[in-house]
């Protein structure tokens, strides 16, 4: 049987239809991990502007030292599958709790005055090591952006509150801390590969955090998930924001939901782009079962511990591609060390 990625229009929620679209996301987060958003809010406009400016970046700063990269480790050439690399090219932004804008010098004019700061890595990583070369752009319209994505996402995870049946503001409470979330993005291109068969554009993982935006290139394809033990595309779509669930939810959710594991295909053809927003737990938040859900299944028991998140990313940070199971089992040894203490109220 075929299996319909789901997709959903965001507007439906404001009518008629608000039941049937909180039943898709609902459906969508118990038994995909992920869904795509359509008519979500965010400008067309500002999306196309964004898109084209991430693309002349890639093309102007990153494509040549890529180039240089694979020269260098002879990948071109390979004969045998690769599975400690990563064939794509990357640079971070950090948005909150503080901006990295004021650590960064700035890039030439015509890309200065539109971008938001940000240090960059072009990224093949070997061994555990990342060749770093840092540089910077600017302001105005990845902060702004930023700035709408962070609405969508807490927008969603009220929504997610509503269908578990959490009282509203629970999840963005959960994931405060003492100093509010953290929310950065990882804006990535995946240039042509001539050997997609023989390495990945970025290997199998679930992602660590919170919830997560993506941005995707609407012509070239390549982002893959795994359910049912088979790996299935996530379809370009023009203008849409791509929704996928981190390992903390199916902690906070006590496994209702899951974080499932996904990759990219490099292609032959095709340089493919990637906006990767990802609003997470505050470092020092506390993660855990919420008790509210863990009350509706008295015939299940909690099967997550509680941590610290910084103590997840540290151990995430040298298991990114393994399975998860392991890091949560890991994470049960030092649970009787974490102390409880009130959700903090925002």
């Amino acid at each position: 049987m075929e299996l319909t990625f789901p997709v959903i229009d965001f507007s439906k929620l404001n009518g008629e239809e608000r039941a049937a679209a909180m039943e898709m996301i609902k459906d969508a987060c118990e038994n995909w991990g992920f869904f795509e958003l359509v008519n979500h809010g965010i400008s067309h406009e500002l999306m196309d502007t964004v898109e084209r400016l991430t693309k002349e970046h890639y093309r102007k700063c990153m494509e040549q030292r890529f180039k240089e990269m694979v020269a260098s480790k002879g990948l071109e050439a390979v004969q045998s599958e690769i599975n400690d690399m990563d064939w794509e090219s990357t640079f971070f932004l950090r948005h909150l709790p503080e901006s990295n804008m004021s650590e960064i010098p700035d890039l030439e004019e015509d890309y200065r005055s539109e971008f938001t700061s940000f240090s960059y890595t072009v990224s093949m990583m070997k061994n555990g090591l990342m060749f770093n070369f840092f540089f910077s752009g600017n302001r105005k319209v990845m902060k702004e952006f930023a700035v709408e994505l962070e609405k969508l996402a807490e927008q969603l995870l009220d929504l997610l509150c509503e269908n578990l049946g959490l009282e509203p503001g629970y999840l963005k409470k959960v994931f405060y801390g003492s100093k509010g979330p953290t929310f950065g993005t990882k804006v990535s291109n995946y240039p042509p590969c001539p050997k997609p068969d023989l390495i990945k554009g970025l290997r199998a993982h679930t992602d660590a955090g919170g919830i997560i935006l993506l941005f995707q290139d609407d012509k070239v394809s390549g982002l893959q998930l795994l359910k049912d033990g088979q790996w299935i595309d996530v379809p370009p779509m023009k203008h849409s924001i791509v929704i996928n669930l981190g390992d903390q939810l199916e902690v906070i959710t006590n496994g209702k939901y899951k974080s499932v594991m996904h990759r990219v295909i490099a292609q032959t053809d095709g340089t493919r782009m990637s906006i990767a927003s990802f609003y997470n737990p505050g470092s020092d938040a506390v993660i855990y079962p919420a008790p509210a859900l863990l009350e509706k299944e008295a015939d299940k028991s909690q099967v997550y511990p509680k941590f610290v998140f910084e103590d997840y990313m540290k151990l995430y940070a040298g298991l990114k591609f393994q399975a998860k199971e392991p890091r949560f089992e890991a994470l049960k040894t030092v649970e009787s060390a974490v102390n409880l203490g009130p959700i903090a109220t925002v």
